[in-house]
């Protein structure tokens, strides 16, 4: 048993930890989330665990829905409809993040990693 198990009420700054921090940081200084995504395909090779490994491929699903929801959602805001698509996806990004931190502090991969959705 290493020395991390047996503290429990620490906060541990894994790597998918930090990756989930810099996407959350990103709501409010923007610039964060590309860093975020370049650390997660850098260390997506070097996952040293399995539940390490499930993070990468949800964190960088994470990026890209939200890439593409922001587009959409610019798109529409022709049609009114865009400022409630860019709402939903601010969600989703958002709860996907606290997700991926709970589970990273857990040491426990995501249930469906390859999803698109929560």
């Amino acid at each position: 048993m290493d020395e991390r198990s047996s503290t429990s009420s620490g906060f541990e700054f894994n790597h998918p930890t930090i990756i989930s921090l810099l996407y959350l940081a990103s709501c409010v200084t923007g610039v964060t989330l590309i860093v975020g995504v370049v650390l997660a395909y850098v260390w997506r090779g070097e996952a040293k665990a399995e539940w390490e490994a499930s993070h990468y491929q949800y964190l960088i699903n994470t990026f890209w829905i939200g890439l593409v929801g922001s587009i959409v959602g610019c798109l529409l805001l022709i049609v009114v409809i865009g400022l409630l698509v860019l709402m939903a996806v601010g969600v989703l990004v958002i709860v996907r993040c606290v997700l991926s931190l709970l589970n990273a502090q857990k040491h426990q991969p995501m249930p469906n990693p390859g999803s698109w959705t929560v």
